[in-house]
């Protein structure tokens, strides 16, 4: 997957510089430095037993992230787009979290061609459409896009045909999505052997992350698998795909709906790599209402199941839903988030429990001191119990209460 990757970074930089006629470049960046205190115990990635995102041993106070999210417009319906982030926990990672090209089609008959091609995320978030693909609202992620960040990634191309909200479409707009992509095997990894979790790392092209010593993956069942995750790896050479549709309604609501599967066989396993092709498929349901000008709804929930190994020796079904309420005022902004997730064991192998459930509750304030500066405050409250914890400390269930405080500098490119 690494050179597939390379190879997809290198074309793209070809077609750029085949294109460099005429171009303009736009785009924003974000540095955030972060204090956080909770409970700390060791992080996941360290690899460790806790679920929040800076474990025992790091600063307290850190550059949490560095985000650079930036366009190329050519002379023509072209454009090239990018996310670099800068990810410093556990070892200080630089890479592309987006990479892709876009074709715009001008409307026709109120309606529009777009296509994508490249490495990206699908549109399935409702709460982060910021800078780098993070969240105005809160400063940890829900459950849901937490593992979008960590495990979901396409690389392939999508198409979408589009109406924008106009006059003669009495206000209302659609977009239908679909897409076909390579990568992505392994996503479902985490899910079993860590479970859902709130926070706001984002994996970069070519990652590896490692989590805690599982007991089962000592056994000749499981053997082989690594005890890290490479999310973004091919190794069945299977296509996935996904399909997509959003509404919107009279600048007051909006939806969307969508069905992922990578289409992995489950049999499929990179010796070398110690990664397996899981099967995951899901459907995620998201929904915006607009209360006043000022004051939002958000929601999301997603639906699943992931499975891995010779007759599907790991499967298990996996859900999560949350609810957030945010409200501006002035340079002011207060949302609070309440979430629930949960991982469903159903295979027979008892030596190797999968089931997790958790929920978690996120207040967060932010206040806009210019155009530049955003500073902000987060507390979060998180309870989760994940089987195979037992054998590692006899204490399945934990709970963690995260205090956050936030300074954020953006700029214009």
């Amino acid at each position: 997957m690494a050179s597939m990757i390379t190879k997809l970074s290198a074309a793209l930089a070809l077609f750029a510089i085949g294109q460099a006629g005429a171009v303009e470049v736009s785009g924003q960046g974000q540095l955030q430095t972060t204090w956080q205190h909770d409970d700390n115990r060791k992080a996941w990635y360290q690899p460790g037993w806790g679920v929040t995102r800076f474990g025992k041993g790091e600063s307290d106070i850190t550059l949490s992230r560095g985000a650079i999210d930036w366009r190329v417009d050519f002379a023509s319906a072209w454009s090239l787009h990018g996310v670099t982030q800068y990810v410093p926990d556990p070892d200080d990672k630089l890479g592309f979290t987006e990479l892709y090209l876009q074709y715009r089609t001008l409307p026709k008959n109120g309606r529009r061609f777009i296509v994508r091609a490249g490495g990206f995320y699908p549109k399935f978030s409702i709460e982060n459409p910021d800078i780098g693909w993070s969240s105005p609202y809160t400063y940890q992620y829900s459950a849901i896009n937490a593992w979008i960040g960590e495990e979901v990634r396409v690389f392939g191309g999508e198409v979408a045909i589009e109406q924008p909200q106009t006059r003669r479409s009495r206000g209302q707009g659609f977009k239908a999505v679909f897409g076909v992509f390579k990568g992505n095997d392994p996503a479902g990894t985490l899910l079993a052997w860590r479970g859902f979790t709130v926070h706001d790392r984002q994996s970069v092209f070519n990652e590896s992350l490692p989590f805690a010593a599982v007991e089962s993956l000592n056994t000749p069942q499981l053997q082989h698998q690594a005890q890290h995750v490479e999310p973004f790896s091919e190794v069945d050479g299977r296509f996935g795909y996904y399909l997509g549709y959003h509404r919107d309604f009279s600048n007051r609501s909006e939806i969307n709906v969508y069905w992922y599967d990578n289409n992995g066989d489950p049999s499929k396993i990179n010796y070398r790599t110690g990664q397996y092709a899981w099967d995951t498929k899901f459907i995620s349901a998201a929904w915006r209402y607009k209360l006043t000008p000022q004051t939002h709804i958000l929601a999301q929930g997603m639906l699943g199941n992931t499975a891995m190994g010779v007759n599907r020796g790991v499967d298990n079904d996996f859900n999560s839903w949350f609810l957030l309420l945010t409200h501006q005022r002035d340079e002011w902004r207060f949302s609070i988030r309440g979430e629930q997730f949960k991982v469903i064991d159903k295979d027979d192998w008892q030596f190797d429990p999968n089931q997790s459930d958790g929920h978690a509750l996120t207040a967060t304030v932010k206040y806009q001191i210019n155009s530049n500066w955003l500073v902000g405050g987060e507390f979060l409250n998180l309870k989760t119990t994940v089987a195979n914890r037992e054998a590692f400390n006899g204490k399945p269930k934990q709970s963690d209460n995260v205090w956050r405080l936030s300074a954020e500098y953006r700029f214009n490119l």
